[in-house]
C-alpha cells in the first residue's frame, strides 16, 4: 500500500520529533517514523510500562512533555518501523518502511533526515566479554528498565557521559568501582568558556562529579582501559596512565568489577542521509563525517532537509531547535512563510550548538587512542576479525573501507558496520600516513536495516505461482 503525506520525518528524537512538529504548526501533514514504541529517541527514551511509576527524571519529564505535544498534534507517528530504503526521483521522496513485518511505501513532498548518532568504543582486548556495555547503550537501559549493569561496574570513557552514567548507577542502587576517563581536569577547564552559555548544564555536570567525589569514587583522569578480563564474564579490568597523545604508558593496574560501562564519544549516522544522495565532509569538530548542510537544515537537494545529531555531535539542546529549524525550513519550500520564526530561533540555536560541540571536543580521538588495539582485539565483532587480520587485508593492497568490507566482509554484518568502520577507517589512514578525512566511509546499501525475505516477497500463494508442466520426455 502506498501513503502520501505533505512532510516524511525519519527519527523521532529531540530533533525529529521537533522538526515534525513545526512543520504540521503551518498545517501540513507530516509523518513521522522512528524505530522506538514512543517518541523521544534515545535522550528522552521512554519508560517501560513496568516502572511508570518510578521517580521522574529531567529526561523523562522532557521526553514526557514532547509526547504529550506529539499526541495533541496532527502529527502521524508512526513507531517501532524501520526506514530501509530511500528512492528519489519525481517530486519528493519514497520510502520503504519496515512495519509489524511488512513493508509498506510512503511518498513524501519534503523529507527530515533526523537519524541521530551511534556510539564509538575504542576495540581493547576483551571487549566483546559479556558484561561490557556501552555508555549510551547503558543509559537507555537505565532510562527505559531502570536495570543495572552490574552489581559493581566500572565506568570508562570520554566527555560528560562517563560521569553522567556513573552517576545514575549509584542513583540506582549500583556501586560504581571507579570512572576511568582519558580526559584531563585541564581538558576541561579548556572547555569552560563555551560551558558558561548554558549555566544550568554546567552546574548539572558539576553536580555530577562533586557526587562522585563525595561518596570517594576514584577517578582516575587521563587514563583509559586497556584490557577487560573474564571469560564468561566481566571479572575486571586493566587500566594505565595516558600520555599527551593517548598512548599507554606505564605499568599496568587492576580493579575488580563484574561489569563494565565504555565509550569513546558519538559520531553521526549519516547512512540515511548518503542513501538520499547527499555527499559527506569530514569535521573534527562534529564528530568525525557528516552530511552537507546548508543553513537551517536545508541541502542542495531543495526537498531534503537535516537535523539533529545526524548532522554533527552538538547535544539534545541544540537539537531540539535545530529540528525546529528544520520543519520550518521544510514548511517554507512547501509554501509557507516562516522567515520570521526561523530568525527567532538562530541564536538559542548557535548558543546550545557551542556548549555542544564544547562537549563533543572531549571526545576528539588523539593519535594514541589506536594503540589501545592490539592485534590479537577483535574489531569487526559480526565476523570476528582481529586488528591482524585488517592490518593485513591492508597490506594486501584495501586502501579504503570500501575494499576491506569487500574483501573481509567487514561492515556487511547485522550491525550494518556501526561498530567497526571507524576504526577500519582509521587503520588505514595510520597505515597510509593519510588524514582520516581523506578516508571516508563505506558506500552505504539497502536495505539500510535487516529485513525479513518475506516482508520483500509480499502477499502470495504458491499455489498461484504460473509453474509450467514438465516437458514429455
Amino acid at each position: 500500500m502506498i501513503q502520501n503525506t505533505d512532510v516524511a520525518v525519519i527519527g523521532a528524537g529531540p530533533a525529529g520529533a521537533n522538526a515534525a512538529l513545526a512543520a504540521a504548526s503551518h498545517g501540513f501533514s507530516v509523518t513521522l517514523i522512528d524505530e522506538q514504541p514512543a517518541a523521544g529517541g534515545q535522550v528522552w527514551r521512554a519508560k517501560s510500562t513496568a516502572i511508570l511509576d518510578a521517580p521522574a527524571t529531567l529526561e523523562t519529564v522532557a521526553g514526557n512533555r514532547l509526547r504529550k505535544e506529539i499526541d495533541d498534534s496532527l502529527v502521524n507517528h508512526i513507531g517501532a518501523a524501520r526506514v530501509w530504503q530511500i528512492e528519489r526521483g519525481g517530486e519528493g521522496s519514497t520510502l520503504y518502511v519496515l512495519r509489524q513485518g511488512r513493508s509498506e511505501v510512503l511518498h513524501a513532498r519534503a523529507l527530515i533526515i533526523a537519524t541521530g548518532a551511534r556510539e564509538f568504543v575504542q576495540p581493547v582486548p576483551g571487549w566483546t566479554t559479556p558484561g561490557v556495555l556501552g555508555l549510551a547503550g547503558a543509559t537507555a537501559l537505565f532510562k527505559q528498565e531502570m536495570a543495572l549493569p552490574g552489581k559493581r561496574t566500572i565506568v570508562s570513557g570520554t566527555g560528560p557521559l562517563v560521569f553522567f552514567v556513573a552517576t545514575e548507577i549509584r542513583r540506582l542502587g549500583g556501586e560504581v568501582a571507579a570512572v576511568i576517563t582519558p580526559n584531563s581536569r585541564g581538558d576541561w577547564l579548556r572547555c569552560l568558556p563555551a560551558m558558561l552559555s548554558h549555566a544550568d548544564l554546567l552546574l548539572r555536570g558539576g553536580r555530577w562529579i562533586a557526587d562522585l567525589i563525595l561518596a570517594g569514587i576514584p577517578i582516575c583522569w587521563r587514563h583509559a582501559v586497556t584490557r577487560v578480563e573474564g571469560e564468561t564474564q566481566v571479572a575486571g579490568v586493566e587500566f594505565r596512565k595516558l600520555t599527551a597523545d593517548w598512548s599507554p604508558t606505564g605499568p599496568a593496574r587492576r580493579i575488580d568489577g563484574d561489569s563494565l560501562c565504555i565509550g569513546n564519544g558519538l559520531i553521526p549516522a549519516t547512512e540515511a542521509a548518503q542513501l538520499a544522495g547527499l555527499g559527506l565532509e569530514y569535521s573534527l569538530g562534529l564528530g568525525g563525517w557528516v552530511p552537507c548542510e546548508a543553513a537551517d537544515g536545508g541541502t542542495h537537494l531543495t526537498d531534503v532537509f537535516l537535523c539533529g545529531d545526524g548532522t554533527g555531535i552538538r547535544g539534545a539542546a541544540a537539537a531540539e531547535l535545530h529540528g525546529r529549524l528544520a520543519g520550518l525550513s521544510a514548511a517554507q519550500h512547501l509554501g509557507a512563510d516562516t522567515s520570521a520564526e526561523r530568525d527567532r530561533l538562530r541564536a538559542p540555536f548557535d548558543r546550545a550548538a557551542r556548549f555542544g560541540m564544547a562537549m563533543t571536543s572531549l571526545s576528539i580521538p588523539r593519535a594514541g587512542l589506536t594503540r589501545l588495539t592490539t592485534e590479537e582485539t577483535i574489531v569487526c565483532r559480526c565476523e570476528s576479525l582481529s586488528r591482524t587480520d585488517i592490518a593485513a587485508e591492508i597490506t594486501s593492497g584495501a586502501r579504503s573501507t570500501n575494499a576491506v568490507k569487500s574483501g573481509l566482509r567487514a561492515g556487511m554484518g547485522p550491525c550494518g558496520g556501526k561498530f567497526c568502520q571507524t576504526t577500519v577507517a582509521r587503520m588505514i589512514a595510520e597505515a597510509e600516513g593519510r588524514a582520516e578525512a581523506d578516508v571516508p566511509p563505506p558506500t552505504p546499501r539497502p536495505p539500510l536495516r535487516p529485513v525479513p525475505v518475506a516482508a520483500l516477497a509480499g502477499d502470495f500463494s504458491y499455489s498461484d505461482l504460473p509453474i509450467p508442466k514438465p516437458a514429455p520426455l
